[in-house]
């Protein structure tokens, strides 16, 4: 059996439909082009800069004292013809305050003072209390038919804060801050360690020292 010219040509048409339709191409998806940083270097997400940290402060120095600690004015001497205790006493209290550096009320208490214009020697035990601080001494008196000498001694010394820090700002050139580890006013033993100084240099480093005090309030500074 024949097949008609009509129906052929219909399988032609349809098999070059489908031909056409398996030779096109997809139309191509666009590829998402990286981000770059102000450095040029490719970025996935939001660039971060670094924390900035605060710069260390340059502190100003304290000025180094000009002038010697200035010599406090003690008064009340009794008068040249007063009794013997009475110008031990004073004498006593005039060198505590000295040695600390500033005048202030200082009482000295020496049971059986009141004897020693008899003639010999004697030795009484002193308190001393300078500024509400007390501290006591031996007292040595040889006395005489119209002449006497005496001595006072202690192992304590009153001084106020600010005699110390004044002899740290000597020692230290580029002190920006002092601290020392006592109250306004301090007894302290001239045989002990010493008083501790934190000082603070103007590049913001704190350095250790200690200031020995003397019998006489002399203070010592060195480096801890």
């Amino acid at each position: 059996m024949k097949r008609s010219p009509a129906v052929l040509g219909m399988f032609v048409l349809a098999a070059f439909a489908l031909s056409s339709c398996s030779d096109s191409k997809p139309e191509a998806v666009p590829t998402p082009t990286p981000t770059t940083s102000s450095s040029g270097t490719p970025s996935s997400g939001p660039s971060s800069a670094p924390i900035p940290t605060a710069s260390t402060p340059t502190l100003t120095a304290l000025p180094t004292p000009s002038k010697p600690w200035p010599t406090p004015t003690v008064t009340g001497a009794p008068e040249n013809d007063a009794p013997l205790a009475d110008r031990i006493t004073f004498a006593i209290a005039k060198q505590a305050q000295i040695a600390a550096g500033k005048a202030a009320a200082t009482t000295v208490k020496c049971p059986g003072i009141d004897k020693v214009e008899t003639a010999g020697k004697h030795e009484l035990t002193c308190t001393v209390t300078y500024a509400g601080k007390p501290y006591t001494g031996t007292l040595t008196v040889d006395a005489k038919q119209y002449t006497a000498s005496y001595k006072f001694t202690s192992e304590s010394v009153a001084i106020v804060r600010a005699k110390v820090v004044d002899a740290v700002l000597r020692t230290v050139q580029d002190a920006a801050k002092v601290t020392c580890t006592m109250d306004d006013v301090a007894v302290v033993k001239h045989s002990d360690a010493g008083i501790a100084c934190d000082v603070t240099t103007t590049a913001n480093a704190v350095q250790p020292y200690k200031a020995q005090v003397s019998g006489n309030g002399q203070v010592l500074v060195a480096k801890a």
